[in-house]
């Protein structure tokens, strides 16, 4: 039983190859324990590592990727579409029953063609089901972080975008204020973008060291897909669902 797909309209799929300045709507940058106004823009980062994952399955040929707020949301949905893949964590890890980790490494090699994702993480997909009634939400990481912002500047320039990062680690804070310059007409260094994810990847690094050796998440071969900015030329658009968002990749 397959999952329904998004319908996105032609409106949506437009995108300006090369935008200039002049967005009149405000642009917030907030973490995941504010309140999220209705109506506006909403974009989710989670650079390490939801978000980046969820690019390289669409580069690999998935169709669309439903994301649950929790691994038992998680697994609900694959009850009722066994054809899903079911991708995530519980604290970094891979739960036993998963077809796959939170792990942009892993997509690189696996056989997704056609197939669609659940996947559900502690922070990125949890992100996204935080927002109640957006005009749009889309789910950003570096590798489609300037495709986020063409897809805004052409769609929704004139309406508020909030900003949610959905870590306390630089590497989000890092994302969304590129992203930010860039919606507000500037032209941010990706190596400023670089240096932060690489703070974000040394933050984690040293909580990791705290746990037992069998809890601890080795982040080193999914860290160059995180730091690969502007690899992927599509947004992942939002449709909000009863209990779930599903992403689909509108290129841009």
């Amino acid at each position: 039983m397959p999952m329904a797909a998004r319908r996105i309209s032609l409106r949506e799929c437009s995108c300006k190859s090369d935008f200039q300045s002049g967005r009149s709507g405000a642009v917030s940058i907030v973490g995941m324990d504010a309140e999220i106004p209705t109506g506006g823009v909403v974009v989710v980062i989670d650079v390490i590592r939801a978000f980046t994952t969820a690019a390289v399955a669409f580069e690999r040929g998935v169709t669309e990727i439903a994301c649950a707020p929790s691994v038992e949301v998680g697994r609900g949905l694959r009850r009722l579409h066994p054809d899903g893949l079911l991708v995530g964590e519980t604290n970094g890890l891979k739960p036993v029953d998963f077809d796959f980790g939170n792990s942009p490494f892993e997509m690189s090699a696996a056989r997704l063609d056609g197939r669609r994702l659940i996947q559900a993480t502690s922070n990125g997909t949890l992100g996204l089901a935080r927002c109640p009634d957006p005009t749009a939400l889309l789910a950003v990481s570096a590798l489609n972080v300037g495709a986020t912002a063409r897809w805004i500047a052409s769609n929704h320039a004139e309406t508020p975008c909030t900003i949610i990062c959905t870590g306390r680690t630089a590497e989000d804070w890092a994302c969304a204020r590129h992203l930010s310059h860039l919606l507000n007409g500037s032209a941010p260094r990706r190596a400023d973008l670089v240096a932060g994810i690489m703070d974000g990847a040394a933050e984690h690094a040293r909580g990791y060291a705290q746990f037992p050796a069998s809890e601890r998440v080795d982040l080193s071969s999914d860290l160059p897909f995180c730091c690969d900015v502007d690899r992927a030329e599509f947004a992942m658009v939002g449709d909000v669902r009863k209990d779930h968002v599903v992403l689909a990749k509108v290129p841009c």
